[in-house]
């Protein structure tokens, strides 16, 4: 049976949402989605060999690298031009062609990174960096063209967050701003200097990570999704889970994890695979809150999924020089924990309300799939192999993505054609605007905290608001993130949140690889906090749920993603990591003693199954309300990292799940008429 045979044999044809129908609800919840669809033919093919040309240039400056600000402007300067043609200036204008206005914006977008180049001589030995005015008047022109197309791509809040930080040093002086924020008086030469001729502002190492390593994972991400992976991951998850208790729920849990490890776009995976699996889940009998829930904490979840995190654990080791091996092991016990805490809730609930799976019969088979598509594997394998050799991380890229084409030509139904590869091409060119415009604006913040010493002022401030105490500031440092990440890709979100929230960790002695750790998985989390939760209100318009109900329903499934930030701070063990005497900047950890991780991974699994039921109310039968409260504080006791509070929680957990086991028993003996 065919891929389209095997949906339709499990959801009718009226549940099942059509590329049209996912673009629509894409379109709703996702601003990167809303781009023109060209009327002329002509326009279809200069837009897209535009950013075919743009994914070869990255493939070719990986191994022939240029001067880094060269690099980036004009990684910046292209993907510019790219979105002044494809995203109209509001949502509401005609589509189908490209207006005048910004066919001069595409030409000003070019000229950013070739007034740099013509100058780069001039500017790093005659001018020593010094700005001149036509320094000055293209910085500024840089500058609104990125916050342009920043509000154009991601809507307003990014560019908005921007301008309040550009606005800081222009009244920083003044005699009316509070005595910790005042500085001494910048001119424009200072500030636009600082953006544009230097690699601490809008070509910062947000953009160096950009265009180094963010762009080829994405474009290989591209090339997996051509070769037909997302069925694959879609298929196996089916043939592992489908037949389970509330099988679906747990194959949207597989499934979207795997694929928003690679993707790393949380909205556009819970559209992609939700299309499939959310109207599995509500045939099933799943309600349509939990449904598009399920979805979207799973999908969010993808990105603190190693082996690539959405590309986010190259972020994180170009920003604290820690090795992609260190983070990505680091990352592992956190995530699985993660996920197995989703998947145990959708367990539980299915229990509850008596949810079957979908019979063997209906699913397709482990075997079969992996004779078809199994060797898809083989590029990721590949891809890890690579970076635990120490390959650099954009040669791997590289590499893996030429793995790519070669294993799907093994079998006929993966093989790419040319056209395929094209398409792989300008699909991976098109995916990266967002982040890459994304990192310049971040690239205004970090330039504006650089010259200003304002990261200094909010790293305070969070420490005197935790007055001391290292669990008030990782709470405040947890609400900064939170509020920081709203509304942002996942990337420049990590970025923001570092730069201004995870150094007041360093006032604990908190290594800066558990710090980073932190503010990342809170930062993500925002996707899913209301009011502003994009994957959950995309999940709900899949689903036809209450797009809040189902944010409030996807916060109750990621419980646990908020606990486990805390639990490694307090034992970094959890990390497999050793961190005694190490400095706050250690780049380098030994392993954790084996019995140490062993023993904290088994004690917190325990009380995430038990958190998982007391959530739920059910673990063989329902809970008593009062009983549920006491298994929550017995899983919770469990989780925390202490051995006196481990072996209470454990006689809890034991004592609440035995009575419930022993309900349970009794109930099928009344049934059955023992």
């Amino acid at each position: 049976m065919n891929d389209d045979g095997i949906k339709r044999n499990l959801v009718s044809d009226t549940e099942i949402f059509n590329e049209d129908k996912q673009a629509e609800i894409l379109e709703k919840f996702d601003s990167e989605s809303k781009v023109r669809k060209f009327a002329s033919k002509k326009m279809i093919v200069v837009v897209s060999a535009i950013a075919i040309l743009y994914s070869l240039f990255h493939l070719y400056i990986t191994f022939n690298p240029m001067p880094a600000l060269q690099q980036r402007a004009l990684h910046v300067a292209v993907g510019l031009a790219i979105i002044f043609l494809l995203y109209p200036v509001t949502s509401k204008q005609d589509r189908s062609k490209i207006v005048w206005y910004d066919w001069i914006l595409f030409i000003l977008a070019l000229a950013t990174a070739g007034y740099l180049i013509t100058e780069y001589t001039a500017i790093v030995t005659s001018r020593g960096g010094i700005p001149n005015t036509a320094d000055i008047a293209m910085a500024i022109v840089t500058v609104i063209l990125v916050l342009e197309a920043a509000r154009r791509v991601t809507g307003w809040i990014l560019p908005v967050l921007a301008l309040v930080f550009l606005t800081y040093p222009f009244i920083s002086h003044m005699d009316f701003m509070p005595i910790k924020m005042m500085t001494r008086p910048y001119d424009l030469g200072d500030i636009f200097g600082q953006l544009y001729l230097k690699t601490e502002g809008l070509y910062s190492t947000a953009i160096g990570a950009s265009v180094n390593f963010i762009f080829l994972f994405i474009l290989f991400g591209a090339f997996l999704a051509k070769s037909g992976m997302g069925q694959f991951f879609n298929d196996i998850a089916l043939a592992l889970a489908g037949h389970k208790q509330g099988g679906p729920a747990k194959v949207a849990v597989i499934s979207s994890g795997f694929m928003g490890s690679i993707n790393g776009a949380a909205v556009a995976n819970v559209v992609g695979t939700g299309a499939f699996t959310i109207p599995l889940m509500k045939k099933i009998g799943y309600s349509k809150n939990f449904s598009g829930a399920v979805e979207a904490s799973a999908s969010i979840g993808g990105q603190i999924l190693p082996p690539i995190m959405g590309a986010s654990a190259f972020i994180m080791a170009e920003t604290t020089g820690v090795s992609y091996g260190t983070i990505a092991m680091a990352a592992l016990i956190p995530a699985v924990l993660y996920f197995l805490a989703v998947i145990m809730q959708v367990h539980f609930r299915a229990g509850r309300e008596n949810l079957k799976g979908i019979p063997k019969s209906d699913l397709p088979r482990v075997k079969e799939i992996m004779k078809e598509r199994g060797h898809l594997l083989l590029p990721i394998v590949f891809l890890i192999f690579l970076l635990y050799q120490n390959i650099p991380i954009g040669h791997a890229a590289f590499y893996t993505i030429v793995s790519t084409v070669v294993v799907a030509a093994i079998r006929k139904n993966t093989r790419m054609s040319v056209k395929d590869i094209l398409a792989a091409l300008d699909n991976g060119a098109r995916q990266s605007l967002s982040v890459m415009v994304a990192c310049a604006v971040v690239g205004i913040i970090i330039g504006v905290v650089s010259l200003t010493s304002f990261g200094n002022v909010m790293t305070s401030s969070i420490a005197s608001l935790g007055a001391g105490s290292l669990f008030l500031t990782l709470f405040f440092t947890m609400i900064a993130s939170m509020v920081l990440g709203m509304g942002l890709p996942s990337i420049p979100a990590y970025i923001i949140t570092a730069t201004m929230a995870a150094p007041a960790l360093a006032e604990f002695d908190i290594p800066i690889l558990i710090a980073h750790m932190f503010v990342f998985y809170f930062g993500i989390f925002a996707n899913i906090t209301p009011p502003v939760a994009l994957a959950a209100f995309a999940g709900a318009g899949i689903s036809g749920g209450d797009p809040m109900r189902t944010g409030f329903t996807a916060l109750k499934l990621a419980a646990a993603g908020f606990l486990i930030p805390y639990l490694f701070v307090y034992n970094p063990a959890m990390l497999m990591i050793d961190t005694t005497n190490a400095a706050v900047n250690a780049k380098d950890f030994p392993m954790a003693p084996w019995t140490e991780i062993v023993l904290i991974t088994a004690s917190a699994i325990i009380g995430i199954i038990a958190l998982s039921a007391a959530i739920e109310g059910y673990f063989k039968t329902q809970i008593n309300p009062f009983f549920r409260l006491i298994l929550g504080a017995g899983a919770l006791m469990m989780i925390i990292p202490e051995t006196y509070t481990d072996l209470a929680g454990i006689v809890i957990v034991a004592v609440i799940l035995g009575m419930n086991y022993f309900y349970s028993r009794k109930e099928q003996n009344i049934n059955i008429g023992v």
